[in-house]
């Protein structure tokens, strides 16, 4: 690894003309500047970049709307609503939540009037296509364009990036802009100029606007720095990058503060510090290398062995920009599906630098229909045919995830919920104004008023403060609730019950204290013990009387 330090060249535009030019100063290891042909060459990247760009978006919006919301799309799409000042939902959503405002106001404009699902999917999949497109210049600035054109590729048919950028949840978005802040990064090491460090630190402010955990990145940046000895560490540029970085996420605080709402931010912090694990600890494990894509993994660490070589500052960022969140996530008690989505960007372009230098054995030239290739053709289409089995392999299970969704089974993230919306409209349009809903857990609560417009209570909401959501309120005493005809409904959802089996005993209790019939049921589609096709049901409505 050689020492930067800077060195002088004139780009040939410059020098056209017979002008002289001063020339510009470059780093060594940095993107090479485009060469004149560049102007014929681009229209053969910008082909193929239009058809990943097409295969993403593609994708992404296959039966979009099959399902409902889930409980957090539910969440973040009333708090836009509630923004938006949308009647349907001012009632049920508070404006400030658990996380910053930044998604949700991006999204109010298309929450004004009405019931809207589909138009704030429909927002977040262009911001994860857009986050496609920038993969290609942060692998051209890196490596060359044919990394930056395959991590393009691999990231578009990803199962992992795909099913979370179909949903209205926070971690899309959050991505585009982390990998934005990592792009500045990278232009901070090339070429050394203070304002790429403090746009580096004004980016990742933003980014923490969209999900406040993305924090960690900070972590990633500063393991960068001390990892890499080469790169000069700017003690006055970070003094400069500080405030930056704390003022741009100051709008979040400063605006609950002008609200009245500063409370909210502490009782969600508190609530965020203690909370009991979700999850054991092998979940990240069980759950996200099949949904990255097991091969790509193989390949991203596989090519840092075999070109363990060529070593740089560009392996030790991207491999900073993975660890960080996965050690952070890992260790924290509090885990999501979606919450290791910011490595994802980084692991394609691994896998993309791996399989742009993917060793070929020699003795591969002297198979009989290969022996009259120039060695060179062969190297192409071997690791031609490469690139397109790692991509094959994602997009098998990418169709299988976007095309088969539904089922009695459901992790939270992954998608929307079968029948979550048609049960809230089926009680908009079968229950009196101003019923009350007991619902299992909070997650099928926040669908009912979303879906339903109906006031829900979830039985499982502890009442210690400590131990839920601040925006969830607890009922200490649901039998007095129902004896004083106070709680009209009762919904029951299996997705709930597989996850608590207690309470799903306490409420079927109720259900048969408190006189409870059937009045609605869904249905998803399942298999008996003897392979016939039979009806799940899945989420059943009872209404109850004292």
């Amino acid at each position: 690894m050689s020492v930067l330090h800077p060195v002088t060249d004139t780009l040939p535009e410059q020098r056209r003309g017979g002008e002289r030019r001063e020339g510009r100063r470059r780093w060594p290891g940095s993107a090479p500047s485009w060469p004149p042909s560049w102007r014929r060459s681009r229209w053969r990247v910008a082909g193929p970049l239009t058809g990943v760009a097409v295969l993403a978006l593609f994708v992404r919006t296959w039966q979009i709307d099959a399902f409902g919301f889930n409980s957090d799309e539910a969440v973040y799409a009333g708090q836009a609503a509630s923004l938006a000042g949308n009647p349907r939902y001012t009632e049920y959503f508070p404006v400030f939540r658990a996380h910053p405002m930044l998604v949700q106001t991006l999204l109010s404009p298309f929450f004004r009037v009405g019931e809207v699902d589909v138009a704030g999917r429909l927002v977040v999949v262009v911001l994860g296509v857009l986050t496609v497109l920038a993969v290609y210049p942060l692998g051209v600035r890196l490596y060359n364009r044919r990394v930056g054109l395959v991590a393009a590729l691999l990231l578009a048919v990803m199962p992992y990036h795909v099913v979370v950028t179909r949903q209205v949840l926070l971690d899309g978005p959050m991505v585009l802009l982390a990998t934005v802040t990592l792009y500045c990064m990278v232009r901070f090491v090339q070429q050394r100029d203070t304002t790429w460090y403090v746009a580096t630190a004004a980016m990742l402010g933003v980014t923490m606007l969209a999900k406040e955990t993305s924090v960690v990145l900070a972590g990633s940046i500063y393991a960068f720095l001390a990892l890499t000895p080469d790169v000069r560490r700017p003690v006055r540029a970070t003094l400069l990058a500080l405030p930056v970085l704390a003022l741009v996420f100051a709008t979040h605080p400063i605006s609950q503060a002008l609200a009245g709402r500063t409370e909210t931010g502490r009782n969600y912090l508190v609530w965020q510090l203690f909370r009991r694990p979700n999850h054991p600890m092998s979940f990240y494990l069980e759950n996200v290398p099949s949904a990255v894509g097991l091969l790509v993994l193989l390949t991203a660490f596989g090519g840092l062995w075999w070109a363990r070589r060529r070593w740089s500052w560009r392996e030790t960022l991207l491999l900073s920009w993975i660890a960080v969140p996965v050690v952070f996530f890992q260790l924290w008690p509090v885990k999501g599906f979606q919450y290791l989505l910011p490595v994802v960007v980084p692991l394609a372009v691994l896998a993309a630098r791996a399989l742009a230098v993917l060793p070929v054995p020699a003795r591969l030239a002297t198979l009989r229909r290969l022996r009259s290739a120039p060695r060179a053709r062969v190297t192409r289409v071997v690791r031609l045919a490469a690139v397109a089995t790692v991509a094959l392999s994602l997009l098998v299970p990418c169709w299988r995830a976007v095309s088969q969704q539904g089922g009695a089974h459901f992790l939270a993230g992954s998608g929307g919920v079968p029948g979550g919306r048609e049960a809230g409209r089926w009680l908009t349009d079968h229950t009196p104004d101003g019923s009350v809903i007991l619902t299992l857990g909070p997650s099928m609560s926040n669908i009912i008023r979303y879906y339903g417009q109906r006031q829900s209570y979830g039985l499982s909401v502890s009442p210690n403060p400590l131990h839920r959501n601040p925006s969830y309120v607890a009922l200490n005493n649901p039998d007095g609730w129902l004896r004083n005809n106070n709680l009209h409904y009762i919904v029951w959802d299996s997705f709930s019950a597989r996850r608590s089996a207690f309470f799903a005993d306490r409420l079927n209790t109720l259900v048969r204290r408190y006189h409870g019939r059937v009045v609605h049921t869904e249905y998803v589609g399942g298999v008996d013990a003897s392979g016939r096709d039979v009806p799940v049901p899945v989420i059943i409505i009872y209404e109850v009387r004292p």
